[in-house]
């Protein structure tokens, strides 16, 4: 059965009795001061200046991060590796074709393994959801489990490389209005979107998807959806385009790609009802001529690339928090 968007704190999980960040495995059950405080260190990794990357290279030096990814992924992976190794962190990245699990191994059996061999940072990717919560109950302080997307549930690292982008971008968050269109029901990075914009006190946020792919408790979260792209699009500031998730999807739910595209794909006509200055979103990968045009996607107002680039700034900004860093003293 589909899973439906509910609100659920995942606060006693992330946060030690310190309030230090422990684990970030969800964007619900953080809060506005804490999110500020990773977009604000993020800032301070993208850097040109040779001095300032020198003394980031040590940062999580002794420190080992295993990429634990039982889903592929290419952008995720690649910039979570790039971020622990800037960071001086060792990186090792687990075929998981060829892990234990395969054999009938749990997956807290092959975490306390590996935690055997002094690895104590975890990304975590799965297919199916709760993966990351289940492990960070099971692990002991000094280890810390970061959610590199987990079935329909969360993506949190995505969303904060979003809101990343935008805020470079656009600035304050608080001015905007939004609209995420696309495959709503199956879309982590949707949910994990709409948590960090409201915390972060977003004008406006609508969802735009064909009835069967919008969840039948979107409403209770406070954003309008809407079935209309045409509608949706009228005067936002961001577009946030998703990709359609035809593996995920049980039954036929779209009447066809064509018929898809031709309906709720991004075309600059459509583009064109926005804002003036409005500008283009996409997790990756794209489907161009299903969800977005080439022209779109390639033109001055797409964020893509940037969305790309910032990611590695963002996932070093969190492996570096949920290691007890202090954002004060990055560059002290």
């Amino acid at each position: 059965m589909p899973i439906e968007i509910k609100n659920s704190s995942s606060q006693p999980l992330q946060i030690d009795s310190g309030g230090r960040l422990l684990h970030f495995l969800a964007i619900e059950g953080l809060d506005r001061q804490r999110l500020l405080q990773l977009l604000d260190s993020a800032a301070q990794f993208i850097s040109s200046d040779t001095n300032v990357r020198k003394s980031q290279g040590s940062l999580l030096a002794g420190h080992t991060v295993v990429n634990l990814f039982f889903e592929d992924s290419t952008r995720t992976r690649t910039t979570f590796e790039i971020a622990g190794k800037r960071l001086g962190a060792s990186v090792i990245n687990l075929n998981t074709s060829r892990l234990s699990t395969r054999k009938g191994e749990t997956v807290l059996d092959t975490v306390r393994t590996l935690e055997a061999m002094d690895a104590d940072i975890f990304v975590v990717r799965d297919n199916s959801s709760g993966t990351a919560h289940l492990i960070a109950r099971h692990v002991p302080p000094h280890v810390h489990i970061i959610n590199a997307g987990d079935g329909r549930h969360a993506h949190p690292t995505q969303a904060m490389l979003d809101m990343f982008t935008i805020r470079a971008h656009k600035g304050d968050i608080s001015k905007l209005r939004f609209a995420i269109v696309g495959d709503i029901l199956h879309s982590r990075v949707a949910r994990s979107q709409i948590a960090a914009l409201q915390i972060l006190g977003a004008k406006e946020i609508r969802v735009v998807a064909p009835a069967t792919l919008l969840p039948t408790e979107i409403e209770r979260l406070g954003v309008t959806a809407l079935t209309d792209i045409d509608k949706g699009l009228e005067g936002v500031d961001v577009i946030m385009m998703l990709r359609l998730q035809l593996e995920r999807m049980e039954g036929q739910l779209i009447p066809s790609s064509q018929e898809y595209f031709r309906c709720y794909g991004l075309n600059q006509d459509r583009l064109n009802r926005a804002a003036p200055d409005a500008v283009v979103m996409h997790p990756g990968p794209m489907n161009r001529g299903l969800e977005i045009a080439s022209d779109v996607a390639d033109s001055d107002r797409s964020l893509v690339l940037s969305q790309v680039t910032n990611g590695i700034a963002v996932r070093m900004a969190v492996l570096y928090l949920v290691n007890g860093g202090n954002a004060d003293e990055m560059n002290a």
